[in-house]
């Protein structure tokens, strides 16, 4: 679930709000915004479904294959806050054009691809895109929808598209890759990239705010992460003494400290530590971290489980994700009535902890473990989990936000998700290969090799081998969600009241 779904009231300046004309096409610009959010969520899990595909076809290492999620991820969490900036100083609409046209040309480009280097790089680019459409298109509903019922409905609309996104992404992705083709989970962003261009006259221009955007800050942080995540998974493959993971390391450890000095005192900073300040607030970035990691390596790894060892197909897989939207529905419209009358980490702590059992129950996984009895119930406890602990930790990352400071801090925190996110997968990547290995080397390789031949006995010993891998990797998620709720459990300390002022609910969808 992305934190782009929560629609704060105050996130932006309504500006034109009273003047926008009435007979504006308002079906169409919501059309526009709600297309355009839901391309950029689904982008998020719709390959996933796909990675089994896309790794025999391009012949992709074990390794490498997790950049095919992690690369869009840092892309767009990294210049979130860049393309956010962005539109404030060149205008909403015109930056949302942008990003659109690259996020449909990068999908062109990822459908085309003929191997795994050109295919990251496409993702990566994806990443840009959506990091400069999806700040404008939230701010661009204040500039033209009318204040009342109109705009409160787009932003319902707005909100649910960012719920139903991860959903459909996964759907979507089982059924083109089964029926056509894995590249067709980039090339159905073209005709909803290209219909997005062309309503996008329907949307109301804002006004521009003065300032600069700060890209020594984009370059060092995003620069940074990248070093930071290459170097784990290098690490993992060829050992964390190797020459290269230790200049990646070295190289990560500069550039962020060379980022945090920046921030520190640059006036237009991407990322003000003013609004560190707060210890509510940076706890609830924290967490998000965490949650980010957690979630991103249960897609993943709970993904290949289900195509590689149980054999199911890209569909029935989509499908069978179901009782984690049901699960993440029910807890998000319980947490969001709870929070008016519970202190947050009461809320977020506990979920948290449920979403870790979740993960510990995954990693008594064996080879033909059933779904009945054993995938769908872990996967509806840990959807609960995470369902509770997402809502009191979006509305405290914005709650008591100076007003200039809204829409930074809610995207910020989307950047937590996805930094996060990207981080853990590469960690918990690294751990379930290297356990992998030392029951198989190649085991991933061996497995199709195994299929290849009809060699039963080897077809047994790569799925053992691979199983061990991800439980092992679903014990760390586990503890990853632990971490997270000891985090939320001591740094925030907001009482309900804090929590509930200033901010409009949190849609899931």
């Amino acid at each position: 679930m992305s934190a782009e779904s929560v629609a704060t009231a105050t996130s932006t300046t309504p500006e034109h709000s009273g003047s926008a004309p009435r007979d504006r096409h308002l079906g169409l610009a919501l059309f526009v915004i709600a297309a355009a959010q839901l391309m950029v969520i689904l982008d998020a899990t719709i390959t996933n479904i796909a990675l089994p595909a896309i790794q025999t076809d391009l012949g992709v290492s074990d390794a490498n294959l997790a950049w095919i999620v992690n690369s869009y991820a840092l892309a767009f969490g990294g210049l979130l806050l860049l393309g956010g900036k962005a539109g404030d100083l060149f205008g909403r609409r015109r930056i949302f054009q942008v990003g659109i046209a690259v996020f449909t040309l990068a999908s062109l480009l990822g459908g085309l691809a003929p191997n795994e280097g050109l295919l990251i790089g496409a993702r990566i680019l994806q990443g840009v895109g959506a990091a400069l459409a999806a700040p404008s298109a939230l701010a661009l509903i204040t500039t033209t929808f009318p204040a009342g019922k109109p705009r409160n409905r787009a932003m319902g609309v707005y909100a649910a598209m960012g719920g139903l996104g991860a959903t459909v992404g996964l759907l979507l992705g089982g059924l083109l890759t089964d029926v056509l083709d894995w590249r067709w989970v980039f090339f159905v962003n073209i005709p909803i990239g290209l219909a997005v261009l062309a309503g996008t006259r329907s949307l109301v221009e804002a006004e521009r705010h003065p300032g600069r955007l700060d890209v020594p800050g984009a370059v060092t942080g995003t620069g940074g992460l990248i070093s930071l995540v290459y170097g784990i998974t290098r690490g993992g493959e060829h050992g964390w003494t190797n020459g290269l993971t230790l200049g990646c390391f070295a190289v990560a450890a500069v550039l962020l400290v060379a980022f945090l000095f920046l921030q520190a005192r640059t006036p237009d900073a991407m990322m003000p530590l003013r609004l560190f300040n707060d210890r509510n607030r940076w706890g609830s970035y924290a967490t998000m971290l965490f949650i980010g990691s957690g979630m991103f390596a249960f897609f993943y790894f709970l993904t290949l489980y289900m195509q590689l060892i149980l054999g199911y197909s890209p569909i029935k897989t989509g499908f069978a994700y179901l009782p984690f939207s049901f699960g993440m529905a029910a807890a998000a419209g319980i947490s969001s009535k709870l929070v008016a009358h519970i202190a947050p980490r009461l809320i977020a702590a506990p979920g948290l902890l449920v979403a870790a059992v979740g993960m510990f129950w995954f990693a008594t996984l064996e080879p033909d473990s059933s779904y009945a009895g054993h995938l769908m119930p872990a996967m509806f406890v840990t959807a609960l989990g995470l369902g509770m602990s997402f809502v009191p930790m979006t509305l405290g990352a914005v709650s008591g936000v100076a007003h200039q400071d809204t829409g930074i801090a809610s995207a910020l925190l989307n950047t937590a998700q996805q930094i996060g996110g990207a981080l853990g997968l590469a960690v918990l990547s690294t751990i379930s290969n290297s356990a992998a290995d030392d029951k198989l080397p190649h085991a991933a390789s061996a497995l199709y090799r195994g299929l290849a031949t009809r060699d039963l006995g080897l077809v047994s010993k790569a799925g053992d081998a691979l199983t061990h891998g991800y439980t092992m990797a679903f014990v760390a998620a586990g503890v990853v969600f632990v971490a997270g709720a000891a985090v939320t459990a001591f740094a925030v300390n907001a009482g309900r009241q804090q929590h509930t002022e200033g901010a409009a609910p949190v849609h899931m969808g």
